[in-house]
């Protein structure tokens, strides 16, 4: 029996080390020297002040900015702990509901723009966290953040354009516009 023993603690020391120190050491090395940015959570702004990470959506209200996917994480709305969709069917009252509100204060925001609602303003993504729009939700709010910054809509539609993502490899997903870029290069205009 104690000859089992001793062989037995040894390899639980040498996998703990191995497995709790080692690798952790080695995984965290190679990622912070080779996808600096990506592993410390693909920060957007500057140094001294982050104002949001490429990866997970926000909530902009105010009609100078482009307004993302609505969240459907609680308790607080793009809450990276809690990623999850709001698992409402199409026929549940309550997700009918919240499309309704949607797509009002969308008309609401700018009453003259009277073409249909994009889906992907009025509804979650399936972690709820999306930082993206499709060039179709970006291009219907065009005409309301050109108005709230006095801007011509053929500059914000260029700004549009020119963050407009290309499928990832030129064939997996959809193109698509990441929301808080388009939003500080909205605000890098200004300056």
């Amino acid at each position: 029996m104690t000859n089992q023993i001793k062989p037995a603690i040894l390899m639980l020391l040498f996998f703990t080390v191995l497995t709790g120190i080692a690798y952790p050491l080695a995984v965290t090395f190679s990622a912070q020297t080779l996808f600096s940015s990506q592993a410390n959570g693909s920060l957007l702004g500057s140094n001294e002040l982050p104002l949001g990470s490429e990866l997970i959506g926000q909530a902009f209200s105010r009609p100078e900015y482009f307004w993302g996917r609505p969240s459907a994480t609680s308790p607080a709305s793009y809450n990276g702990g809690a990623s999850s969709g709001s698992n409402q069917g199409p026929t549940n009252p309550a997700l009918i509901d919240a499309v309704q509100a949607r797509i009002k204060a969308l008309r609401d925001a700018d009453p003259s723009h009277l073409e249909a609602v994009p889906v992907d303003l009025v509804t979650a993504s399936a972690s709820g966290l999306d930082p993206h729009i499709s060039p179709a939700a970006a291009t219907y709010q065009i005409s309301r953040v050109a108005k709230a910054r006095q801007m011509s809509p053929n500059s914000v539609s260029e700004l549009v354009d020119r963050y407009t993502e290309a499928r990832q490899w030129g064939i997996l997903g959809e193109p698509r516009v990441n929301v808080l870029k388009l939003n500080l290069a909205l605000d890098q205009h200004l300056k």
